[in-house]
């Protein structure tokens, strides 16, 4: 297979089609007739079925096509772009739609373009959180931005996930590349409780570990780009860890060993998570351009600023938590 084009962020990139439209190409007319009408952009409904099967056909096979050729372009990270928009988001939209029924709220929080860092609770054994509100970004802002999310070490370090991942668009948690790519103008998405929030007790569930040092409102402050809160209620059952096998844990090599009330007890069938309902909402941006150059370095306003949005999405799971009905309904 031919390698991929690799581009960078500053180059310009082609002009997208609006969806929900189909060219139609304005044939010139024979010489002594009248000029035909200019073509204009013909709904994609008027399409007939089968007219429509054979255009979904047809773009399937032009989408092969490049990817044996690799006529197909990733960014310096490995993001392609293609491919998540194709194959990764419509096998992570099922989950989003029919199983979590992800409701999402305060999406227009979310700038429209520009760099921005959301920053998100972390939770259910799995870290399957990151990706719905990796698909919440994308099908419900207006734009369809692309979420670029930071991740553990861990995750680039096991087969295949190591691939998929960066193909989706993620990367290294680390400050350097964030930097660079909110100063690209990308979306950022880092979870800063990582696996502390993630391997909660479930009695734990739904109260923020600690945010680290504060090493993305630095990145933020850098980048002169606003922080998201963002909120996410729905992940914490969906694998109720009841405890925790620290020798298998250590024995393998990762940070806990997961026993949930069907795992490891069925097997393969206890990695089924439970359907439950899952809300994520995004909260008013946190501004970060009004301090000078020297503040990435105070470490008193980097603790404020962590504490102020720590407090701002542990008071909304609280209160979506007080609406919510039924964990399942």
């Amino acid at each position: 297979m031919a390698d991929a084009k690799v581009i960078p962020f500053d180059e310009e990139r082609p002009r997208r089609r609006v969806a929900g439209t189909r060219r139609v190409r304005a044939v010139p007319a024979p010489a002594g007739e009248a000029a035909a009408e200019p073509a204009v952009a013909e709904p994609a409904g008027a399409e007939s079925g089968g007219a429509a099967w054979d255009r979904r056909i047809a773009g399937g096979l032009a989408f092969l096509r490049r990817r044996v050729t690799g006529d197909y372009e990733v960014d310096e990270f490995g993001y392609d772009k293609e491919l998540t928009d194709q194959v990764l988001m419509s096998m992570m939209r099922p989950l989003f739609d029919k199983y979590f029924r992800v409701e999402v709220k305060g999406i227009e929080n979310i700038p429209a373009e520009g760099g921005a860092l959301i920053v998100a609770n972390h939770s259910g054994t799995l870290p399957l959180d990151g990706l719905m509100m990796q698909v919440a970004v994308h099908d419900h802002h207006p734009a369809q931005r692309h979420l670029r999310l930071l991740a553990a070490d861990l995750v680039f370090m096991l087969p295949v996930v190591n691939e998929l991942a960066r193909k989706a668009g993620h990367t290294l948690a680390c400050s350097e590349d964030a930097q660079r790519l909110l100063e690209a103008g990308e979306l950022v998405g880092v979870m800063p409780e990582g696996f502390k929030g993630i391997g909660k007790p479930f009695g734990d569930r739904y109260k923020l570990q600690r945010f680290g040092r504060g090493g993305f409102v630095s990145t933020a402050l850098r980048a002169g780009t606003p922080i998201v809160p963002c909120s996410i209620v729905g992940a914490e059952e969906i694998y109720p860890m009841v405890g925790n096998a620290k020798t298998v844990a250590r024995l393998l090599g990762i940070p806990y060993f997961p026993i949930t009330p069907t795992f490891p007890w069925l097997g393969p069938l206890g990695a089924v998570p439970l359907p439950t309902k899952w809300t994520i909402q995004f909260g008013e941006p946190i501004a970060t351009d009004g301090y000078p150059p020297e503040a990435a370095e105070d470490p008193m306003l980097m603790f404020n600023l962590t504490d102020e949005v720590r407090e701002q999405i542990q008071h909304t799971l609280y209160k979506l938590l007080v609406q919510r009905r039924s964990v399942f309904f």
